[in-house]
């Protein structure tokens, strides 16, 4: 009986030892397989993360010039704002646009002088039109609702309300072509455009002005924004005409200073 179970045993244990032997190489088989998986999950990884960086790279890119962009728009309209903003204050400073100030003041300051080297010029006024006494712009027209109705307009310019500003402007002017305040009208219709880029029609407002009312004290900065509307416009030989007149008619001026200014940066960019 004993040497019957040995036996057994026997033949039992190269069967036993030949099972052992194949399951560990199909446990190392498998091990192989998952490393190589791994080995190709990992270059897999590599090249998603190289793909990302590209990416992160191109839009970190785009964001910088998309910065650039927005910062030359900030600088461009806070240089417009600034520019509009002084000239209200000049124009508030002088007392001849706020509530309730007299005609009489708009006069004195359209005979202001120009620089030290300019006589005082005459009251702005429509020389080629002579107005009749049946129109609203003529000498019967009430000087206090004049006033009144230039006051609307400029305080909606104030309250950067340039598209109201616009039309108390132009209904202004159309009420009253031949009134001393008619020439400020024209060139804050043009600021109220010049503002918004409206530049075409900006530009109209600031010739129509320099046209008809060539005495005007604003005929300087008139010119200046007209110089400025062209440059907007790809105008450049046209601009560089203006500005170079700026200096030379209004010579000590503040148009004539940023005229001159305007003028240097142009040609530095143009040797850029």
């Amino acid at each position: 009986m004993a040497g019957a179970i040995a036996s057994a045993m026997l033949f039992a244990f190269p069967a036993f030892a030949q099972d052992s032997r194949l399951s560990l190489a199909d446990r190392v088989a498998r091990l192989e397989q998952q490393a190589q998986n791994k080995d190709q999950s990992g270059i897999g990884m590599v090249n998603q993360m190289q793909q990302l960086q590209a990416q992160v790279q191109q839009l970190q890119g785009q964001i910088e010039e998309l910065q650039h962009q927005m910062q030359e728009l900030n600088d461009k309209n806070k240089a417009q704002y600034t520019d509009i903003d002084a000239r209200l204050g000049r124009l508030e400073g002088s007392g001849a646009s706020g509530p309730g100030a007299p005609v009489a003041a708009a006069n004195a300051q359209t005979t202001a002088r120009h620089g030290d080297d300019n006589p005082p010029v005459a009251p702005a006024q429509n020389a080629s039109a002579a107005p009749s006494a049946d129109n609203g712009g003529g000498p019967s027209a009430d000087p206090a609702a004049a006033q009144a109705s230039y006051d609307v307009a400029f305080k909606a310019l104030r309250a950067g309300d340039y598209v109201q500003a616009s039309r108390s402007f132009r209904s202004f002017i159309q009420q009253y072509p031949n009134q001393p305040l008619t020439p400020n009208a024209w060139y804050w219709l043009g600021e109220s455009y010049y503002v918004t880029m409206n530049y075409p029609v900006a530009l109209e407002s600031f010739q129509h002005l320099l046209s008809q009312f060539p005495q005007s004290d604003k005929a300087p900065d008139a010119l200046l924004k007209v110089g400025y509307s062209q440059l907007e416009l790809k105008q450049d030989a046209a601009a560089k005409a203006s500005l170079t007149s700026v200096t030379t008619k209004y010579p000590g001026s503040k148009a004539a200073s940023l005229a001159q200014e305007r003028l240097q940066r142009i040609q530095l960019q143009s040797a850029n």
